[in-house]
């Protein structure tokens, strides 16, 4: 059994030595800038873990979890092409470094190599997986149009937005979790349960992100306050709207659509009114169901196995962070 710290040394060695043509520059060196720029590496990871339940021979599903991972980096060039975003992990953007249609193409060569990496799998479940992909990819897409429909909406209802991050955030991991079970050769009973299981991490998971943002510890000069400072539409927003009379509501919405007053005293603003409907309480009590809500499912699978512990504590160590 290897240790999670093993893991992501077998999965960043392997990611190393993945070899991209070096002509059209213009083409392949975006790639290996965007994949070299670390993350958390958070769904390869799900995807050996998970199949390190029901198969200890993860060697066969580093090319699944590369898989997500392209794809997932694919995601984001284009996202930041949508937002205009110079930033990434710390660095240029391949859009702010590249320009528009480098980010463009290189994204779309991405999508095609995380195929060609599904195909070279030697499984018999191979339809099943790629089903699986083709279900995680396009969900996303729905995930992100939804996104930028909320832009343009005045109201938007916490279900909605549930529903949303559900598609945005969720459906990647609970795609990785299902394509690494299915792999190991997990029954399709406990296929269904980590998927589920993943639906809920993901949603722990980005309502943290959503309550970091504004109340985060900050950590190697990390910012706080920048979803309020572009107006944009949280789980703390959406959960605020719903709870506030008719005047607070008409304030937030004044508030967070104001760019001319000063970003300190925006945010300020803006959170001492979520501190007053104690909304800072309430996403954290959903951060709390939600991860137990996942955690129940681990308990349903039907194949025991210590791996199935290791799962539970990387997703522990996820909900653990300060950033």
């Amino acid at each position: 059994m290897y240790t999670t710290e093993q893991l992501q040394t077998l999965f960043e060695s392997y990611l190393a030595q993945t070899d991209f043509p070096s002509e059209p520059q213009l083409l392949y060196a975006p790639i290996g800038y965007s994949l070299a720029g670390g993350g958390k590496r958070l769904r390869p990871m799900l995807v050996l873990l998970s199949h390190a339940i029901f198969d200890p021979n993860v060697q066969q599903a580093l090319p699944a979890a590369a898989a997500v991972e392209v794809f997932h980096n694919f995601t984001l060039l284009h996202d930041d092409i949508m937002d205009n975003a110079a930033i990434r992990r710390g660095k240029p953007s391949v859009y702010a470094k590249w320009g528009r249609n480098v980010a463009i193409l290189s994204g779309d060569a991405m999508l095609i190599y995380a195929y060609r990496l599904l195909s070279g799998l030697t499984s018999p479940r191979l339809p099943q997986i790629l089903a699986a992909f083709n279900r995680m990819a396009l969900e996303v897409c729905e995930g992100q149009q939804y996104d930028m429909d909320f832009e343009e909406k005045q109201k938007v209802s916490v279900v909605d937005y549930m529903h949303m991050i559900e598609l945005k955030t969720s459906v990647l991991l609970a795609g990785a979790v299902s394509i690494g079970a299915m792999l190991g050769g997990a029954p399709d009973d406990d296929c269904r349960r980590l998927r589920r299981f993943a639906i809920e991490l993901g949603l722990a998971f980005q309502l943290q992100d959503d309550l970091l943002d504004s109340y985060g510890d900050r950590q190697l000069g990390k910012a706080i306050g920048g979803d309020i400072l572009e107006g944009k539409k949280t789980f703390l927003t959406v959960t605020a709207m719903s709870h506030a009379d008719a005047a607070t509501r008409t304030e937030l919405r004044t508030l967070l659509a104001d760019d001319r007053l000063e970003p300190v005293k925006k945010i300020a603003a803006v959170k001492a009114i979520y501190d007053k409907l104690d909304i800072p309480h309430l996403t954290q009590q959903q951060i709390e169901l939600r991860f137990e809500k996942a955690l129940a499912q681990l308990d349903t699978l039907t194949t025991e196995s210590p791996c199935t512990q290791q799962l539970r504590e990387f997703a522990t160590s996820l909900m653990g962070r300060k950033k």
